[in-house]
């Protein structure tokens, strides 16, 4: 080949590329990453785009260089001349396209292999209450739930994480199959009933973000979402010790905190609580309410806590509140009623 010939091809295959590159660059594809996980998944989505785009440039550079060079001319219906392969050309096209796969696997694979290490405490370290912190995570139709065993099974609606320490996640679900999934975590994992599933988190970056469920779990998959709230170690220690400490307090007190952390007020209205939402029934009127349910106040608030489609007020719809708060531990829920009974009307 002339070298004429070689300095077009290279320069459509800049073009090219450069043209690709910038489609890569330009468009957010992907949300900033927020946790080690997801930089290294990240690093992996561009190792295999910028051979991508070599491999699209050189390719699209030849089919245009062929598409004008060697086209027919009007007129001309001949075939071309038969040409044998050319053995040394078939061994690169071969050899090169394996060598690039092998790469990316092996890229990959330590990419996946570092994702699901988690760091454990040292036996002969300072003991870390944080390293690696347990965070059991429940999905059920249409609501996630986390419990922290190490801070005595503490409950929360959201999921609190400390910044830059490792926590593993135990995914399960009670009912049907959910996903979970945080965008700038860049990882997700199923949560599937009877099953354990682990993910491995270590956020490096403070913020609030989503939790998603992307498994198509019925017909309120679309609202079946919480967040996730990065914040400092010494912050986050603060907050599962004081809740811990409420919890462990006098029945308004842990009572509320239990209504608070498992996020009852986003849907209803309760002026103990400050909480003034009108998704749900008024928790201010639960006496009238247990009375038309004709059942005692105490019993007829843990039914519906429990089973909430048990009875539903008038004006309202069923299979709207989950049912995932029957999962609560036995002396939270107690908390609970107990805390709601002496607030209401």
């Amino acid at each position: 080949m002339r070298r004429g010939s070689v300095a077009q091809l290279v320069a459509i295959g800049i073009v090219c590329g450069g043209g690709a590159a910038l489609v890569a660059i330009l468009i957010p594809w992907l949300p900033d990453p927020a946790s080690r996980q997801a930089g290294r998944i990240d690093f992996v989505f561009w190792f295999v785009t910028v051979i991508c785009i070599a491999i699209f440039a050189l390719v699209a550079a030849v089919i245009i260089y062929a598409i004008f060079k060697f086209r027919a001319q009007p007129g001309e219906d001949l075939d071309g001349p038969p040409i044998h392969g050319h053995t040394g050309l078939e061994i690169v096209w071969t050899a090169v396209p394996a060598a690039l796969v092998t790469a990316i696997s092996i890229v990959s694979a330590i990419v996946l292999a570092k994702n699901d290490h988690v760091p454990r405490a040292s036996a002969a370290g300072k003991a870390d209450p944080l390293k690696p912190l347990v965070i059991d995570v429940t999905a059920q139709q249409f609501a996630w739930s986390f419990q922290y065993p190490g801070f005595g099974k503490l409950t929360s609606a959201t999921l609190k994480l400390p910044l830059l320490a490792p926590v593993e996640l135990h995914i399960t679900s009670l009912d049907v199959i959910h996903s979970f999934w945080v965008p700038e975590f860049g990882q997700k994992q199923d949560a599937v009933p009877g099953e354990d599933n682990k993910l491995v988190i270590t956020p490096d970056k403070n913020g609030t973000y989503p939790v998603i469920c992307t498994e198509l779990c019925g017909l309120g998959h679309a609202v079946m979402r919480s967040r996730a709230e990065v914040m400092p170690r010494q912050q986050f220690l603060s907050w599962a010790k004081g809740e811990q400490k409420k919890l462990g307090g006098p029945a308004a007190t842990s009572g509320k905190a239990v209504f608070t952390d498992n996020g009852c007020g986003s849907c209803h209205t309760f002026k103990p609580a400050g909480a003034n939402k009108k998704i749900g029934p008024d928790l201010d009127s639960l006496r009238q309410e247990a009375q038309r349910a004709g059942q005692p106040l105490e019993q007829f608030i843990r039914e519906s806590i429990v089973d909430p489609n048990a009875y539903v007020e008038p004006g309202f719809q069923k299979n709207i509140m989950p049912t995932s708060f029957s999962s609560l531990p036995k002396d939270q829920l107690d908390a609970l009623v107990k805390y709601l009974a002496q607030g209401a009307k």
